[in-house]
């Protein structure tokens, strides 16, 4: 969405916003007047790119520095994100033929290199990846929302829509269950975004081709397994993004609403106005913007109008395959198909092998098979988009004449050879077909890409030491490989400390304490709370009530102290009657030097961590002990 000037739908006059309808509608109608009269470029084909990146300090967290970065440092092919740790970089458009593919990543690294540059005179490094593996739920509080209006607008106005705070529930290896007070968590989602110029009688056949490819290609490419320390799908932003702006209320009726986020609902028929239309109908307008000019009257003028009200409106609802309208240098209108699917990283490089993939079987399909719908039913690849989301490489698809077959077979025996014919055609320098196609089929050989190389490593971690020294390892491992330009393939599992000295001084309750955790009600029997304390070797339970509020806190000296005093035998006494009713708590954001020194001061080995009068999670003296084994380990291992 790159208009700046919106304003929120409700803030606007009525005036207001009856005129911004009527140049949505009068768009719509230039738009169809431009179809229907050849206006639009249909000579060349290009191709085009958006790189979105994260910002981190040298503790591998995120750091908070676009705005300063961009204060002095700021071409035209930079811009900001919707969080202060992540930027965007817009690659210019290629002829897509001969070295263009090779033309775009030279122009990516040269980018890169001089926002790392940038970066780093504010003791900040660059990073490409799917969902920063570091990022922790704080970092998304609406303080860290760029402060632009149309960020802020979007935000409220999805919140407004929604009524209610933000519900997350993903499940994959683990399981994420959270709450957020902002639609702010699509700030995790860091995407390789391409683009592809397509005719307006090819449009309807290439976006088709496109919504049947895409299962396939994010298969083969998903980079985006892990989010606050949960192993989830293996692209995790493709649910992440539907869940986090879905601005939808649960009803006790079964009416259908379509999220704002989504694949579509059917093959396309006519034209790319079949889109537009279609999103007009579906989704309330959220944004509106002070249009300067009517298109209809740029239209009789014989000039090519912005369509400024649908582009606002267009940038309000997020479909994988976005249908783009743009004006070429030349003055004429065209028309681009976007591929939002394709995360950020692991590497440059294997972000410009999924491009290739990408590019080389649109055209591929599109020569072989012309109209898919006719060899392919929509909810098949509307399955097989959720099934590569979901698994990966792992999964199996439905594909054409409904063939059953895994991603891993489905491109090396049918999609790479459809994808280097593609290219082929194109015209492509056969030495980068080799190159980029060439990782892709060493992905699927060794069953291996960016989600896979991650969910390994972290696994590994996460059986050597806590989640946010897993974490931090994870982000640096990445970093430093990233450096090293070889496709994630070819990565070798990292050690633990490989890459950097892990150093928790700064570190913040929410970022270390144990969430998984076993509590008691005052209500329950003392033999009850004896036998589950033995059971789990547990020396401190907290106590709570029916809505998750901590009343207390009993530990295992009380019990034995009781028993010890009074027997054991046929005693009606409960958790409530000898608990310590007001134990000492911290919360979320203390840091843990500070909760080393209050637990040192009154002899503590349990601390119930809160949120107001929520229980959350619990800080013990094993987490400090398991701490101080990393410590010897790291200085013994550098001695």
């Amino acid at each position: 969405m790159g208009e700046e000037r919106v304003k929120l739908a409700s803030s606007q006059g009525e005036g207001e916003m009856r005129n911004f309808v009527r140049q949505l509608l009068n768009d719509v109608e230039a738009l169809e007047y431009m179809l229907d009269n050849d206006w639009f470029e249909d000579d060349v084909k290009c191709i085009g790119a958006e790189q979105e990146l994260c910002l981190i300090n040298k503790h591998y967290k995120p750091a908070y520095k676009a705005m300063d970065i961009l204060e002095d440092f700021s071409p035209e092919w930079l811009t900001t994100e919707l969080a202060k740790f992540n930027l965007e970089i817009n690659l210019n458009p290629q002829l897509f033929e001969g070295n263009a593919l090779k033309k775009m990543e030279a122009e990516l690294r040269d980018c890169l290199n001089q926002v790392d540059k940038a970066a780093s005179k504010h003791d900040t490094r660059v990073l490409l990846t799917g969902i920063l593996p570091s990022l922790r739920k704080f970092d998304l509080s609406m303080d860290q929302l760029t402060p632009k209006p149309r960020y802020h607008a979007l935000m409220t106005a999805l919140k407004a829509h929604r009524g209610s705070d933000y519900e997350l529930r993903l499940d994959g290896i683990d399981e994420l269950n959270l709450l957020h007070d902002s639609p702010l968590l699509e700030a995790c989602n860091t995407s390789f975004q391409v683009h592809l110029q397509v005719a307006p009688k090819d449009f309807v056949k290439m976006y088709n081709i496109a919504q049947a490819i895409t299962g396939p290609t994010l298969a083969m490419c998903t980079n985006s397994p892990v989010l606050f320390g949960k192993r989830l799908w293996h692209e995790t932003r493709i649910a992440l993004f539907a869940q986090s702006i879905d601005n939808r209320k649960s009803k006790d009726h079964l009416r259908h609403k379509s999220a704002r986020v989504n694949f579509g609902t059917k093959w396309l028929d006519k034209s790319i106005l079949e889109i537009y239309k279609e999103d007009i109908l579906r989704y309330r307008i959220l944004l509106g913007a002070e249009i300067e000019k009517n298109s209809l009257e740029a239209i009789e003028a014989g000039i090519t109008p912005k369509l400024q009200a649908l582009q606002v409106h267009n940038g309000t609802v997020y479909r994988w395959n976005r249908p783009c309208y743009g004006i070429s240098p030349n003055g004429k209108p065209h028309l681009r198909i976007e591929n939002r699917v394709l995360a950020a990283g692991p590497t440059v490089l294997d972000e410009m092998a999924s491009t290739a993939f990408w590019l080389g079987t649109m055209e591929g399909m599109a020569a072989e098979f012309g109209d898919i719908r006719e060899h392919m039913s929509f909810d098949d690849a509307r399955d097989n988009f959720m099934k590569g989301a979901r698994s990966g490489m792992d999964c199996k698809f439905t594909w054409i004449n409904d063939q059953k077959i895994s991603a891993r077979d489905l491109t090396q025996e049918i999609l790479l050879p459809i994808a280097r014919k593609g290219l082929e055609n194109q015209k492509i320098d056969s030495a980068d077909i080799d190159l980029y196609l060439g990782i892709i089929e060493e992905r699927a050989k060794r069953h291996m890409n960016g989600s896979r190389w991650i969910l390994q490593a972290y696994t590994k971690f996460q059986k050597e030491t806590h989640i946010d020294e897993s974490l931090t390892s994870l982000t640096a491992a990445i970093y430093n490989n990233q450096k090293q330009s070889k496709p994630a393939h070819e990565w070798p599992l990292p050690e633990l400390n490989e890459f950097h000295q892990y150093d928790p001084s700064q570190l913040l309750v929410e970022e270390f304490m144990t969430t998984d955790i076993f509590t008691l009600q005052k209500d329950d029997l003392l033999e009850f709370a004896s036998s589950l304390m033995d059971w789990g070797d547990i020396s401190s339970m907290p106590v709570e009530d029916s809505k998750g509020h901590l009343v207390g806190l009993i530990t295992s000296t009380q019990i034995l102290k009781f028993f010890a005093q009074k027997g054991k035998v046929n005693t009606d006494t409960t958790v409530g009657d000898i608990m310590n009713p007001k134990p000492h708590t911290v919360t979320q954001q203390m840091k843990i030097v500070a909760v080393i020194k209050l637990m040192k001061e009154h002899n503590l080995k349990v601390l119930p961590v809160v949120k107001g009068e929520e229980l959350i999670g619990v800080i013990s003296e094993q987490n400090f002990v398991n701490m101080s084994k990393r410590f010897i380990q790291g200085m013994s291992s550098n001695t």
